[in-house]
C-alpha cells in the first residue's frame, strides 16, 4: 500500500506506541484520527504532527459516543461508493491496558474492564468500519496490536492473557473472513517496549524495543505489495533482561 493520501485510524494515539504509530504514518502522508481519552496529549500530538493528525477525545468503551463519532465522521461511506475516500483503509488497534494478579485476587469489575477495553471496544470500532472498507476498490488493512502474552499463559496474567488470546482468535478469524474482501488482518505480538504501559507495571530499561522501532515495523507491513500479506509477527528484544541482570 502507497500511505499518501490514505486515511488511519489508531487508537491509544496519545502515548507510546500509539503516538509513534502516529507519527510513522503522518511521515508517509497518511491522515490520522487519533483516538484516545486524554485530549491534552492529543493537541500535543497535533501541534507537533499538523493538521494531518485529527486529534479525537473519546473513550472508545463508551460506544455510543464511538458510533456517534463514526456517523458524524464519515457518514454513509459504507454505503455508497461515491464517499468511498472519506472511509479509513487502515485501522490500528492498538488501546489496551492491563490489570494483573492471581485469578483468586483480582476483582471482578478489572476483569469486566480488561474485556471492554482489550476485547469488545475492538470488536465494536471493527464492525463500524469494516463495511467501508469493502466498498473500496483498494486494499485496506486492519492491524491489531495483541501481546506475546496472547501466546503463552504466565501466572499471575489469567485475566490479561485472556484478553490477548481472544483478541488472537479474533484477528484470525477475521483475516480468513475478510481476505477476499481485499482487506488486510495483522495481529502484532509485542514483547516489552520501553513506554508508559511498562512504568506502570515495574519500570522500563535499556533493553526494552523502543516505540519507533515498533512503528518502523508497521509500516512495513502497511506497505507491502497488495497481494502480500503477513497475517501474524512477533517482536521481542533480543536480550529482555535489564543491563546487569
Amino acid at each position: 500500500m502507497n500511505l499518501e493520501g490514505k486515511t488511519a485510524i489508531v487508537t491509544g494515539s496519545s502515548s507510546g506506541i500509539g503516538a509513534e504509530f502516529s507519527k510513522a504514518l503522518v511521515s508517509k502522508g497518511c491522515r490520522v484520527y487519533g483516538l484516545a481519552r486524554r485530549a491534552g496529549r492529543l493537541e500535543e500530538l497535533r501541534e507537533t504532527l499538523g493538521d494531518l493528525f485529527v486529534p479525537t477525545a473519546l473513550d472508545i468503551t463508551d460506544y455510543d459516543e464511538l458510533e456517534d463519532w463514526n456517523q458524524k465522521q464519515f457518514g454513509n461511506s459504507a454505503k455508497s461508493h461515491q464517499n468511498e475516500a472519506s472511509g479509513p483503509d487502515i485501522l490500528i488497534n492498538n488501546a489496551g491496558l492491563g490489570y494483573f494478579g492471581d485469578v483468586d485476587k483480582m476483582e471482578p469489575d478489572k476483569w469486566d474492564t480488561l474485556i471492554q477495553t482489550n476485547l469488545t471496544a475492538i470488536f465494536r470500532l471493527t464492525r463500524l468500519v469494516v463495511p467501508m472498507m469493502k466498498q473500496k476498490n483498494t486494499v485496506s488493512h486492519i492491524v491489531n496490536i495483541s501481546s506475546v502474552a496472547g501466546l503463552i499463559g504466565n501466572p499471575g496474567l489469567t485475566a490479561y492473557n485472556a484478553t490477548k488470546f481472544g483478541l488472537r482468535g479474533f484477528s484470525e478469524a477475521l483475516m480468513k473472513e475478510l481476505r477476499n474482501e481485499r482487506v488486510k488482518v495483522t495481529c502484532i505480538y509485542p514483547g516489552s517496549i520501553a513506554t508508559e504501559f511498562f512504568d506502570d507495571i515495574g519500570g522500563t530499561h535499556a533493553n526494552m524495543m523502543r516505540s519507533e522501532d515498533v512503528a518502523n515495523t508497521l509500516i512495513h507491513i502497511l506497505e507491502t505489495p497488495d497481494n502480500f500479506l503477513i497475517d501474524e509477527i512477533t517482536l521481542r528484544p533480543l536480550v529482555p533482561k535489564a543491563p546487569g541482570k
